[in-house]
C-alpha cells in the first residue's frame, strides 16, 4: 500500500483558513508548527491540538527559525495582511524552505508573491463571494470555479428535454449544440465517472463536468441543461 509521505509544515496564522489547514495536516498526521500573534487565537489552537504553537510575529526570520523552518518541507502564509504574508515568504525562502504558498488578499500583489517563489491563493473571501454570485445568477451551475483569465469550471446536469440527450460530443459539436470554448471534461453517469472521448453519447441524467475559456450567459446554460 502506499503512503503519503509524512510532511513538516509551518502554519502562520490560524484565522478561520490557517485552522482548517491545521485541521486538515493534523488529520493527515502531518508534524505542524503554528505560527500566530494573536494570544487568543494562539490559546485555542494549543487547546485543540497536539501541536507546537508560537505565540509571535512570524515576520521575522529568528521565529521562523524557532518553528523550524530550516527543516521544514512547507510553509503556508494564511493572513489577512499581504505586507506580513510578504516578509514572512521572503525570510522562508532565505531559509530554504523548498515549498511555500500564501494567500494573496490584493491581487495587485500577486506577480510579487510569485516573484518570491511563493504558490499563491488569491482572497479566499472574493473567491467566496463570486462563488455565491454564480450560484445565485447560475441556477443551474453548481459547484462553479472560477479560473485565472476569465475561465471556468462547472457542473451542470442534463434534463430529460436536453439537446444534449443522445448525441455524442462529436455529434453535439458538429450541430454547434456545444459552444465554442466549451469542453465536457467528464461525465458522471449511474455513480460512474466517465474521462469522455468523441463517441461518447450522452443521456439525460448524465453530470457533466465542463470548462470554458470565458463566462458563460444563464441562457447557454438552460439551452444545455433542458
Amino acid at each position: 500500500m502506499y503512503h503519503t509521505p509524512l510532511m513538516y509544515l509551518i502554519v502562520v496564522g490560524a484565522g478561520g483558513i490557517g485552522a482548517a489547514i491545521i485541521d486538515l495536516a493534523v488529520h493527515d498526521r502531518h508534524n505542524v508548527v503554528v505560527i500566530e500573534r494573536d494570544p487568543k487565537k494562539a490559546e485555542g489552537i494549543t487547546r485543540r491540538y497536539d501541536v507546537l504553537v508560537i505565540n509571535a510575529d512570524a515576520a521575522s526570520a529568528d521565529i521562523l527559525r524557532e518553528a523550524g523552518a530550516e527543516r521544514a518541507d512547507a510553509l503556508i502564509a494564511t493572513t489577512h495582511d499581504d505586507a506580513t504574508n510578504l516578509m514572512v515568504i521572503a525570510a522562508a525562502g532565505d531559509l530554504g524552505v523548498p515549498t511555500i504558498v500564501s494567500v494573496v488578499n490584493n491581487p495587485e500583489h500577486t506577480e510579487l508573491f510569485r516573484r518570491l517563489g511563493a504558490h499563491v491563493m488569491e482572497n479566499p473571501d472574493v473567491i467566496v463571494a463570486g462563488y455565491l454570485y454564480h450560484s445565485a445568477w447560475h441556477p443551474r451551475v453548481r459547484d462553479l470555479v472560477a479560473l485565472p483569465g476569465g475561465a471556468q469550471v462547472f457542473r451542470i446536469t442534463l434534463n430529460e428535454n436536453s439537446p444534449l440527450a443522445g448525441l455524442s460530443l462529436r455529434e453535439a459539436g458538429k450541430q454547434g449544440v456545444i459552444p465554442e470554448g466549451l469542453l465536457v471534461a467528464a461525465v458522471e453517469r449511474d455513480d460512474e465517472l466517465i474521462i469522455p472521448s468523441g463517441s461518447t453519447v450522452l443521456q439525460a441524467g448524465n453530470t457533466l463536468t465542463v470548462f470554458t475559456t470565458g463566462h458563460i450567459p444563464e441562457s447557454v446554460i438552460e439551452g444545455l441543461t433542458g
